[in-house]
């Protein structure tokens, strides 16, 4: 049935294996998908919608790259917001509501018009591997099915516990089974695994809410989208989300059931997401605060069903929906499902390479949850460096590997291997030292054409970028030039409550000021004009002002990061023997033994090495 040998198996058809599998076959790889259900491609296993506080940057860089999840998003969106609007763009986090429905259509849609690509239904129990190098792998029905190399991107399934209250029985999500073999399979092989714990809130019916009795959170007036693509749509119309909060009643409601809550009780022992509690667990920590906000979100154009977000529990489902209950708006609330837990299997990411390659066999990558991340956006990021990568080994090129100055999927995979996770982890722009840099704005310009060279991002998506690139470069150019007379700009400068001038000055420097917007000097006729003559479009102008208003921030970032990239630039050998190092801390010695950094930039990087330890490999090495 599967004689010839493909160059690439993804295992796994969610944000990280649909990432995977386009990126992979897109350049040029023979890939094939293999997933339990091909109903189920891209799921949104929990909250319909994508984007959010760094997560959103996650997304922009994929699109940047060629990857899907932009695309689909905005294909899928039935309400976009910009999050941090009032802070400074180095804040500033894209998120969209989706049709969840329409979401994973869209995602099959475009894999299934993927050239290169197969798919095929069925389990994956193990790998074959020799010689520490994969050479396939094996299916429920039997089948021995060989692959150049394999990307695992497993989420929750891997001897998937679904809890509900004090019920629990086997499960990857509710309604679908776990996956078994592999963790086994993979522990035989040398592989370090451990447990975690997520949760999920309740769905329900949306026709017996009360939005009356909650706040409306409509979308943005003028609404963005992700991709920068200008054939992706953007929204004519928006679904509105609503806020409502709990009480004191709830919480009583609530720790009623508490001793049979097993993800609070200490029946599940596994660790969950610190950032994303159960409502058990946020009643207990903050058990000063007297409400917890609640979203309503609506799951699709053509659905009643609402997800309860900041209500994930395990609790049993009648104190579930007791609770519920008490919350207003959610009166006569009838449930489609109650929420629960689950418990699955990860593999410290400590195990793997900067290219998400396994360290233990050769050609074997891993990618999204199986690496303790949490979030489709961490998992479809990952997805996608795993295909590049897969792809470039099959073809002995380098891998692509991101810095941290680059993307912030370069800081999360980097966090990932370098410090590894005992919890699940969750992308935040307070991870990324450079985050002026890692704007959501300029993800094309950081990373196209990055992608473009190694055969992922199109020709023609990277003459797009090429020409926004040099419009801003020439618009710059043209503010920096620009002298303004004082009878053009005082009375906008006296409206805005800035000084006026009494000689001529540089566009450049008034445009600095941080009372002063580009639509203030919008109005100058010079400018009018220069906006007319050359069609500047909104992203440009965008840029502009970013650039010249942070430009001080900015500055002193890439100075910053290529201070970074001369640590990065000093390699350390594979097999480097620490223990010649006497003047190393053993806690470094074991902490870098275990790690290897390849650089070391990133063993700065590792918790229990020292500045002394660094200056020390320094001199060592001759620096």
């Amino acid at each position: 049935m599967f004689n010839e040998e493909y160059d690439i198996i993804v295992v796994g058809a969610g944000h990280a294996g649909s990432e995977a599998a386009a990126a992979a076959a897109n350049m040029g790889s023979k890939t094939l998908l293999i997933t339990m259900n091909l109903q189920n491609i891209a799921q949104m296993s929990c909250n319909p919608a994508m984007g959010g506080i760094a997560k959103g940057q996650i997304i922009k860089e994929i699109d940047a790259l060629g990857g899907y999840s932009g695309i689909v998003t905005d294909y899928s969106a039935i309400q976009f917001k910009m999050l941090n609007k009032s802070k400074g763009p180095a804040v500033w986090s894209p998120r969209a509501q989706s049709d969840r429905m329409m979401f994973s259509q869209k995602w099959r849609e475009l894999l299934e018009d993927t050239p290169s690509l197969d798919f095929y239904q069925d389990s994956v129990i193990g790998l074959i591997v020799d010689n520490k190098t994969i050479r396939g792998v094996v299916t429920q029905l039997g089948l021995k099915i060989k692959s150049k190399t394999v990307i695992l991107t497993n989420g929750t399934f891997l001897n998937g516990l679904i809890h509900v209250g004090e019920k629990q029985f086997g499960g990857g999500r509710v309604g679908e089974k776990a996956s078994f073999g592999i963790t086994e399979n993979l522990t035989s092989l040398g592989f370090v695994s451990g447990r975690m714990k997520t949760g999920t809130p309740p769905r329900v019916d949306g026709r017996t809410l009360n939005y009356n009795k909650m706040e409306e959170q409509p979308g943005d007036i003028n609404p963005g989208k992700f991709s920068y693509l200008p054939s992706s749509p953007t929204l004519s119309k928006q679904r509105s989300c609503y806020v409502t909060y709990t009480n004191p009643i709830t919480h009583d409601l609530l720790r009623e059931g508490f001793d049979r809550s097993p993800m609070f009780n200490g029946r599940i022992k596994s660790v969950g997401p610190r950032y994303c509690p159960s409502v058990e667990d946020k009643i207990s920590r903050f058990s000063e605060k007297e409400r917890h906000q609640i979203f309503v979100e609506p799951e699709g154009w053509n659905t009643v069903e609402v997800y309860v977000n900041g209500f994930s529990t395990s609790l049993p489902e009648e104190v579930q929906y007791k609770a519920l209950k008490s919350v207003p708006g959610f009166e006569d609330v009838k449930f489609f499902r109650p929420g629960y837990a689950i418990e699955y299997d990860y593999f410290p990411p400590t195990q793997l390479k900067h290219s998400l390659e396994t360290k233990l066999v050769g050609g074997l990558f891993f990618a999204g949850q199986i690496n303790g991340t949490t979030g489709y956006e961490e998992a479809a990021s990952q997805g996608l460096m795993a295909g590049i990568n897969a792809s470039l080994k099959i073809s002995n090129k380098n891998p692509f590997v991101l810095k941290r100055n680059e993307a912030y999927i370069g800081v999360l995979i980097d966090d990932l291997i370098t410090k590894g996770t005992e919890e699940p982890y969750r992308m935040f722009t307070s991870r990324a030292e450079f985050r002026m840099l890692l704007r959501q704005d300029n993800a094309d310009l950081r990373l196209t054409e990055l992608s473009n060279n190694i055969g992922l991002a199109s020709n023609d998506r990277l003459s797009i970028v090429l020409s926004k690139k040099k419009k801003t470069e020439h618009m710059m150019v043209f503010i920096k030039n620009l002298s303004i007379k004082p009878e053009q700009i005082n009375d906008i400068l006296i409206k805005k409550g800035s000084s006026p001038i009494s000689q001529s000055m540089k566009l450049f420097k008034l445009f600095s000021r941080p009372q002063i917007a580009f639509s203030d000097i919008s109005s100058i006729e010079s400018v009018s004009n220069y906006i007319i003559e050359n069609s500047v479009k909104s992203e440009i102008i965008e840029q502009v002002e970013i650039q010249v208003k942070y430009s001080g921030y900015i500055d002193k970032e890439s100075s910053n990061a290529e201070k970074l990239n001369a640590l990065e630039n000093i390699s350390i050998p594979t097999n480097f023997d620490y223990s010649r190092l006497k003047c190393l801390s053993s806690e470094a010695k074991s902490k870098l033994d275990k790690i290897k950094p390849v650089s070391l930039s990133q063993a700065s990087r590792i918790s229990g090495v020292s500045p002394a330890d660094i200056s020390a490999m320094l001199v060592f090495m001759g620096r």
